[in-house]
């Protein structure tokens, strides 16, 4: 009887210990959540406040740090180079990853900075799945955390989009995940395994797309609540393929065709991601030991809807509704799993957006659209003239052109100089236009005006083009539908630049500070605070308010 007596006091005991400990913050995280919330303008969480509720991004302000002038230092300000940006610690001049997409004068052809034709799917037999981190030229805080830890630390990285998830989890990541809108299901490719966990393969087998394209989107509040929206009939929004008008509520079931891809242009991706993170950190044991692991969380469905309705639409902000939901149900599990004060959160965007400049131009506000193809007929007609062939241009992208070296060199033509031919050329022929560099100028100049220098961080030459335009505030090229509904981003302004970064949980103070941060200081900062080694591409500097 005393045994049985003794037994249960230890058991009790015990568990009342795991408990305590559960509670008590580690001597580290055991676990880092990096979320990226893609197209997120730092005014949101203010301008949608009182639709807010208090477990999501109220909380992570209330209870966290606020680093609220925090920009990105260079452009094009796009998915790709803000994820890589954010992880790595630098800008695209070192890391590499200049643009979604560019030309690659090695291939002699347009390149996407997540594709490696060299892997293979994995749980996709087609394209999506052929992506891999092998494009990132620098090492990413999730590289540095598996280098200091001999690859115990787990690293995943989880989005709707593949560079997304990839780039974050760096070159050394375990997994990466991302979605395959052909066939609605989660994959990977060879670079991480030859085959899904069990727990994606049963996430998978639960068809979450089938069931959120089920049913009509409507708005979670009555219509007449969205107050910071414009009215939901709007010109300046895109209605879904199929739909007469960009208005509530919209028929998914009607709108889905026969593939899956619909779900990333409302807010229910976001919540199979959110879902996708859960599973993740408990079919993967996150959090589990003492050792840290990372977890790259990144919410695409508002980029989706964000680019097809506006930064204005009643749809805009019931994203943002059903976000913060999310958000609210990720911390209330890494609360009960991992136990408060012993993981780590950051949050922040990989980029804003601008008001839709028909929008801005009905109000007598400055803005405009921009034409790539009369851009490049310019250029074009300007070598032709001046050098007797148009075909030294061998590519426009993410406003730049680039020439053909080859043909240049064996006309022995002074690269530089038809650089310099072309700027002069076009810089008062372009409405909108506000100035244009050249790389030779780029090279050799340290440029100390705000607007030049982010171009020549943004700028790698052996990625980059040979000319590059800066465009007015206001202005971008002819954006969808009838060329002027939605929105985008890619600029040095601010509507493009400043996001929000938000720390929260283990060895965060609670306040906020309005000095200028910039995106790439993210990255050192984590390294003081999980001490380990500093990205070694890395030009951020630590942000002392959060490391101390």
């Amino acid at each position: 009887m005393l045994r049985k007596i003794t037994f249960f006091i230890c058991l009790i005991f015990a568990s009342t210990t795991q408990a305590q400990n559960k509670s008590l913050p580690a001597t580290k995280p055991k676990l880092v959540v990096g979320i990226v919330v893609d197209q997120m303008r730092a005014d949101y969480i203010s301008k949608y406040k009182n639709k807010l509720g208090t477990g999501g991004f109220k909380k992570l302000a209330a209870q966290g740090y606020q680093c609220r002038n925090t920009n990105y230092n260079y452009v094009p300000t796009y998915t790709g180079p803000g994820h890589a940006s954010i992880y790595t610690g630098t800008t695209p001049a070192v890391h590499g990853i200049v643009a979604n997409d560019w030309f690659d004068r090695t291939e002699n052809d347009t390149v996407y900075c997540a594709e490696d034709k060299n892997v293979k799917g994995v749980g996709s037999d087609n394209y999506s799945g052929k992506m891999s981190p092998k494009r990132l030229l620098s090492t990413t805080i999730t590289d540095e955390l598996q280098l200091t830890n001999q690859g115990k630390s787990k690293v995943i990285g989880i989005s709707l989009k593949d560079r997304g998830a990839i780039l974050p989890a760096g070159r050394s990541g375990d997994a990466a995940y991302w979605y395959d809108g052909s066939t609605g299901n989660w994959i990977s490719s060879t670079w991480y395994m030859n085959d899904l966990p069990k727990w994606v393969k049963d996430f998978n087998e639960r068809k979450w797309p089938d069931h959120y394209l089920s049913k009509p989107w409507t708005t979670t509040l009555p219509l007449s609540y969205y107050t910071e929206s414009d009215a939901d009939d709007s010109p300046y929004e895109l209605p879904y393929n199929g739909e007469a008008k960009p208005i509530f509520p919209h028929d998914l079931p009607a709108l889905r065709g026969t593939s899956f891809d619909l779900v990333r242009r409302t807010p229910f991706g976001n919540t199979m991601t959110k879902d996708l993170a859960i599973a993740a950190i408990s079919g993967e044991e996150l959090g589990a030991d003492s050792i840290t692991d990372f977890l790259c969380i990144s919410f695409s469905a508002t980029d989706y809807v964000g680019h097809q309705f506006g930064t204005d639409a009643v749809e805009l902000e019931d994203t943002y509704i059903r976000l913060d939901r999310d958000i609210a149900d990720l911390l209330q599990y890494l609360d009960s799993r991992i136990g408060k004060g012993n993981y780590l959160i950051f949050l922040t965007a990989d980029h804003g957006a601008v008001v839709n400049p028909q929008s801005l131009i009905d109000k007598k506000l400055e803005a405009g659209f921009s034409d790539p193809k009369v851009i490049a007929d310019t250029v074009k007609y300007f070598l032709q003239n001046k050098y007797g062939s148009s075909e030294f241009m061998q590519s426009y992208l993410n406003d730049q052109f680039y020439l053909n070296r080859s043909k240049v060199d064996s006309a022995k033509i002074d690269i530089c100089e038809m650089q310099q031919g072309i700027a002069n050329f076009i810089r008062y022929k372009i409405d909108g236009l506000q100035d244009v560099l050249t790389t030779c100028n780029i090279s050799t100049t340290e440029y100390n005006e705000p607007f030049r220098n982010k171009i020549q961080k943004g700028m790698q030459p052996k990625r980059s083009g040979d000319v590059v335009l800066l465009f007015s505030p206001g202005w971008t090229d002819k954006l969808f539908g009838n060329g002027k509904q939605g929105t985008t981003h890619g600029s040095p302004y601010p509507y493009d630049t400043h996001v929000p970064l938000i720390w929260y949980g283990w060895g965060i103070p609670s306040g906020a500070c309005t000095r200028a941060i910039n995106i790439p200081d993210i990255a050192p900062t984590l390294s003081f605070l999980l001490n380990i080694g500093i990205p070694n591409g890395c030009t951020g500097k630590v942000i002392e308010e959060i490391a101390k």
